[in-house]
């Protein structure tokens, strides 16, 4: 039976870590031949083994140098996943600029590079793209003001990139997620103070009883499982959607 991924290549940012590093297992057992990863922490990128080529770029997407470095290796991939990205909280009256900056840097403007990228290098051939978004770009929040403006700010720029690729069918969506169990939470100073009291387990599960109408949070790799159906020839006519996997918290 043929893999879903044979003879693919793909893109992954945020690779190192969470769902990141799940879409990125995900993709070589479905047959991907190579792999371009990207993410801040080098030495966990060059810790990686996956089965398949790596082409790693250690970096920060919101560096445009680092994608004007990357042009040559991003030749032949054939869809991407735009996945970086970092989290933290505060009201809209207390938080700091450069904590909006911090956010809005790596999650809109590291998104664009990196979109701007994968556009350039997929120049006039079929794939498809999938940015990781969140739930929290869809319901509002107090306290996420950043985190939600960037991820509804990604949203939007999902459909301007699904209209602009559609004519050379380049599909381009994207996943809201809800609670997921990865890192991004240790960011969080409501999280980190619970894990500390009770357990890195027992927080997100409390969270998850408080939150999700289903009762639980997401594993990274139920989230790149569904990546994976977006880029993969299943989901051949969607594009511009947004894929949202968030246990009933938007209801």
């Amino acid at each position: 039976m043929t893999l879903p991924y044979t003879d693919r290549a793909y893109l992954v940012t945020g690779a190192a870590s969470g769902i990141g590093l799940a879409c990125a297992q995900h993709l070589a057992a479905g047959g991907a031949t190579r792999l371009v990863l990207a993410d801040r922490d080098a030495a966990a990128l060059a810790r990686l083994d996956l089965g398949c080529t790596l082409d790693l770029l250690p970096g920060d997407v919101a560096d445009e140098a680092l994608w004007d470095e990357a042009a040559a290796v991003l030749t032949g991939i054939d869809g991407a996943v735009v996945n970086a990205g970092v989290a933290g909280a505060g009201a809209i009256g207390s938080l700091s600029f450069a904590e909006w900056r911090r956010i809005l840097s790596v999650n809109l403007d590291g998104a664009f590079l990196t979109l701007r990228a994968v556009l350039r290098a997929m120049e006039g051939r079929a794939g498809a793209i999938v940015a990781v978004a969140s739930a929290a770009g869809i319901k509002a929040e107090p306290g996420v003001a950043a985190y939600g403006a960037s991820k509804a700010g990604l949203i939007q720029l999902v459909k301007v990139a699904a209209k602009e690729g559609a004519p050379q069918r380049l599909r381009v969506n994207a996943i809201a997620p809800a609670g997921v169990e990865t890192p991004v939470w240790d960011a969080v100073p409501m999280f980190a103070e619970r894990a500390a009291a009770i357990g890195r387990d027992a927080a997100f599960a409390e969270l998850a009883a408080l939150a999700t109408p289903l009762g639980r949070y997401a594993k990274p790799e139920e989230v790149a499982a569904q990546v994976g159906f977006l880029l993969s020839d299943a989901a051949a006519l969607v594009t511009g959607t947004v894929l949202v996997s968030d246990g009933g918290y938007l209801l």
